[in-house]
């Protein structure tokens, strides 16, 4: 893909104060039905058509924008990381596969979010790249956590608190201590101007109000769907492949190929290849039950 061919045809987004701006000009870019993004995707994968790609990451330019401002509390410009994720999102039409079955926003989430997080990981100087995956997942996760446990947000937590991190995610205690002391004051609130343009707050870019309640049923009635689909296609998988596959791809913290190296008694290379095995039978077996049930749009 040309992705600077891309860039110059997208709304632009530079300094902070230009987001509000931004925000409005990509919500005039339609939603597409699942039959207009297949059509699409495969115009783009099977002729290069740069216009049909082109409107595939237009019509996804808001789901960007909220994923941005889910991560507006590491103290980074949003813009910055809008545009980090629009990087990510260029990506994932590059290599989207209609014919698996899934909708693009699905495929896409993961490539715009670690897009973002790798930014962030490069902009804070408290986490360098050579971080070790535990503490990246500190990283991401502990503001999350300490909401679960209704922790404290302004001060030092409390020795139950920390206790109760460092297990669920298997950090020293005082790495727990030292990246929530690091992390105060990072917030940014709901109610927060975006740079006093007309008033407007961050809360209200949190929610598309161009999304019916009609289409949110369709989406999470698609979802279940998928799901199921998922669900039914795993039995295909012995159970170490099922294992591995879940704890690789299919787990909100992902497993590292050295704790499960040790784990299941085998080589690194040995878990990269059983996942990568399993991932491709799962994906042949989804997609021939999707042909069966006539989950594909046709041609």
């Amino acid at each position: 893909m040309n992705t600077k061919t891309i860039n110059s045809n997208l709304p632009s987004i530079g300094l902070e104060g230009s987001l509000v701006s931004y925000l409005t000009q990509i919500k005039k870019f339609p939603i597409l039905s699942s039959e207009e993004e297949y059509m699409l995707a495969k115009n783009w994968r099977n002729r290069g058509d740069l216009k049909s790609a082109q409107k595939l990451i237009t019509s996804h330019l808001r789901l960007v924008a909220k994923i941005a401002m889910g991560y507006r509390g590491y103290g980074l410009p949003v813009s910055e990381m809008v545009s980090e994720g629009n990087i990510g999102l260029m990506q994932a039409v590059k290599k989207f596969e209609p014919e698996k079955g899934f909708r693009l926003a699905t495929y896409a989430i993961w490539w715009i979010k670690a897009s973002i997080q790798e930014y962030i990981l490069r902009s804070w100087s408290l986490v360098k790249m050579g971080t070790t995956a535990a503490q990246k997942k500190l990283f991401f996760n502990l503001k999350k956590i300490k909401n679960q446990l209704s922790a404290n947000n302004a001060g030092d937590l409390r020795t139950e608190h920390v206790d109760e991190i460092s297990k669920r995610l298997n950090v020293k205690k005082e790495e727990v201590v030292s990246m929530n002391r690091r992390l105060l004051g990072k917030e940014k609130s709901l109610n927060d101007p975006i740079k006093d343009e007309d008033g407007a707050e961050w809360q209200d870019w949190l929610v598309d109000n161009r999304t019916d309640q009609e289409l949110k049923l369709s989406h999470k009635q698609e979802f279940a769907k998928k799901k199921k689909l998922m669900d039914n296609s795993m039995s295909i998988l012995n159970p170490r492949e099922k294992e591995i596959l879940t704890a690789r791809r299919l787990s909100e913290d992902i497993v590292t190929l050295e704790d499960l190296s040790k784990i299941y008694k085998v080589s690194r290379e040995r878990i990269r290849q059983i996942e990568t095995k399993a991932f491709e039978k799962l994906q042949k077996a989804m997609l021939n039950a999707a042909k069966s049930n006539n989950l594909l749009p046709r041609n």
